[in-house]
């Protein structure tokens, strides 16, 4: 069966601001064919970098989000029964290593252990990956990456990647813009004015703050970019930042009481 690799194509620029040097050290991993790991907490910037470096390098990217509920099946492929017979659909990863795309495994602790096995022969000098229900060995296309990403922050000894997996990979630490780029960013993602868009960066550095003080996560520059969309198209501005920004990430009343304070004082 032929691929239509043309579905896989990043068709147009993602919007991204490098925060450093990202991109170049990206590249110089992707000329060496390295496998990437991608480390930051949710809503940072590390899929949308992903994207950005896949349309950069004119590379086909096949995007998997990773769930507990994920078996090898769910990557390499299985055999489907149909009226004539059984027929073997290939995963993304297998796909992913046939037409030589990046194969982007989002979140990849959230599946279980001896899925994420798989991925070894494919992260070494092997570059294989067997397809042991179906009696075949893939030799990975010679444009082949594997990229994975994962929050730290959610961290557990139930959920972390093994030793064994997370040295196969040169790794990249992301974090949350520092805040002239995060408005900068708002601005050109929402549309919004600077002056407005410092003033949402202000709200996503007070929940920030609370992170470990009872919030889990900080408000992500995701959720600023909701706000401010919201924002532009009439919301009230308090009443954007209480509907994307605390509200999603906190139920205790204690949490939203300091929130929704920050928001009066910084939108008063």
């Amino acid at each position: 069966m032929t691929i239509d690799v043309q579905q896989y194509l990043v068709r147009q620029e993602p919007y991204y601001q490098p925060q450093g040097r990202e991109v170049q050290l990206y590249e110089a991993a992707y000329r060496n064919r390295l496998p990437v790991m991608v480390k930051g907490p949710t809503g940072c910037g590390k899929s949308r970098f992903i994207e950005y470096m896949a349309w950069k390098l004119d590379r086909p990217l096949i995007t998997v989000a990773c769930n507990e509920d994920m078996t090898a099946s769910d990557l390499v492929g299985r055999y489907l029964l149909e009226a004539d017979g059984t027929r073997w659909i290939d995963g993304p990863l297998t796909t992913a290593a046939r037409i030589g795309a990046i194969c982007y495994l989002d979140e990849v602790v959230e599946a279980r252990q001896d899925t994420t096995v798989v991925i070894h022969p494919l992260t070494d000098h092997r570059r294989t990956l067997p397809l042991d229900k179906k009696g075949e060995l893939i030799v990975a296309h010679p444009d082949f990456q594997l990229v994975i990403s994962y929050n730290p922050g959610y961290q557990s000894l139930m959920k972390d990647l093994k030793q064994s997996t997370k040295q196969r990979f040169a790794a990249f630490d992301f974090d949350y813009p520092d805040a002239d780029l995060e408005t900068a960013i708002l601005a050109r993602e929402a549309g919004i004015a600077a002056e407005l868009a410092g003033r949402l960066v202000k709200v996503g550095l007070a929940a920030r703050n609370l992170k470990g003080h009872g919030l889990d996560e900080g408000i992500s520059t995701r959720l600023l970019v909701y706000a401010a969309k919201l924002i532009n198209d009439g919301v009230d501005a308090a009443d954007a930042c209480r509907m994307a920004l605390v509200r999603p990430i906190t139920d205790d009343a204690d949490i939203r009481d300091t929130l929704d304070n920050a928001i009066d004082a910084i939108f008063g």
